[in-house]
């Protein structure tokens, strides 16, 4: 085993307010894909404009953390926030969920779309490069936090997490999912964004994030360990991977189905 670094989840404290790690991990991720994509978004075929990727970065910020916390009340922990109804509005105690915020962004994009006269798929195209910048992040806080961790192992690199109650060697899922989820699938979209041919296939990028996460989440949820309240679910298979299944087929298909932008 190697042992787990013990770094502070609270990155600055300024008397009684703390800025923790996570919340900057949703800010660089932000940050950093909002610059970079008001740059693809003018690349022809332009899809819009950088001064409307600025004010997407609103709308888009919104989709994620309503739509993920929503996602995680209703995926994961439907019967406790039933009960406790108000402690859904609670973010500062942690519970977000990919699929949510996913859900939130896209729905973000259609009404910003719309109200704009944009081609959502084609503006999704834009969006969808960058998202593994943000998810690279997330994985990075969850590491940090020493939550999410993985299932049980023997390798040479196991750690034991400090909030384990089993404290037993584990998986250090949350950098593969970093890796899969962020640097893999990073790589994926900005090689087929560098191709023209593809970038003016209408959709096709979005679908390959969708599917190309959704791969990714698969693989990742066969080390990690299942959420405690809800277990191993249908055929031994975790929620995670039962809620990416769909992305899979849903990206298959855009991708299946992307046409060329007219001249």
């Amino acid at each position: 085993m190697i042992p787990f670094p013990m770094i502070d989840p609270v990155a600055v404290q300024i008397g009684p307010i703390g800025i923790r790690w996570y919340a900057l991990a949703y800010i660089a991720g932000i940050v950093i894909g909002w610059r970079l994509a008001r740059r693809l978004v003018e690349a022809a075929p332009a899809a819009g404009t950088a001064r409307q990727m600025d004010d997407f970065v609103t709308w888009a910020t919104l989709g994620i953390i309503l739509g993920g916390r929503l996602g995680y009340v209703l995926f994961y922990r439907p019967g406790h926030y039933l009960q406790h109804p108000l402690e859904a509005l609670m973010l500062w105690q942690g519970g977000m969920a990919f699929h949510g915020g996913a859900l939130g962004v896209i729905l973000a994009a259609l009404w910003f779309c719309r109200r704009e006269g944009l081609n959502p798929l084609a503006f999704g195209d834009r969006v969808a490069v960058v998202v593994p910048i943000g998810l690279f992040f997330g994985r990075l806080a969850n590491f940090i936090n020493g939550e999410l961790w993985g299932r049980q192992t023997d390798v040479p690199w196991a750690m034991v997490f400090p909030a384990d109650p089993a404290q037993l060697p584990r998986h250090p899922s949350q950098l593969y999912q970093a890796g899969l989820e962020g640097i893999a699938l990073f790589a994926l979209m900005l090689l087929l964004w560098s191709r023209p041919a593809n970038r003016a296939r209408v959709g096709l990028l979005t679908g390959a994030l969708i599917a190309g996460y959704g791969v990714a989440r698969l693989a990742g949820e066969f080390f990690r360990q299942p959420d405690a309240h809800l277990g191993f679910l249908l055929g031994g298979a975790t929620m995670g991977q039962l809620l990416s299944l769909p992305m899979v087929a849903i990206g298959a298909v855009l991708i299946w189905r992307a046409r060329p932008a007219p001249r």
